[in-house]
């Protein structure tokens, strides 16, 4: 089950290492988030919020993303 509080955190926080550093969860590229598929997600809340990104853009809801964006 996903919790609001998470959508807010895919909203805001941002990517703390790696190519896409500082850019916020829900705007990395599906690609970049595919390639953790196949070489593990990070530990930890990140790793689940990223998870959780991926679902959300496979399935195209991105729009839930959009009225936490700053708020």
């Amino acid at each position: 089950m996903i919790e609001k509080e998470d959508l807010a955190r895919i909203a805001r926080t941002r990517m703390p290492f790696g190519r896409f550093k500082d850019r916020v969860l829900i705007d990395l590229p599906d690609e970049y988030l595919l390639w953790f598929v196949d070489r593990g997600f990070p530990a930890g809340k990140l790793g689940e919020l990223m998870q959780i990104t991926l679902e959300i853009k496979i399935n195209g809801l991105e729009s839930l993303i959009d009225p936490l964006r700053d708020a």
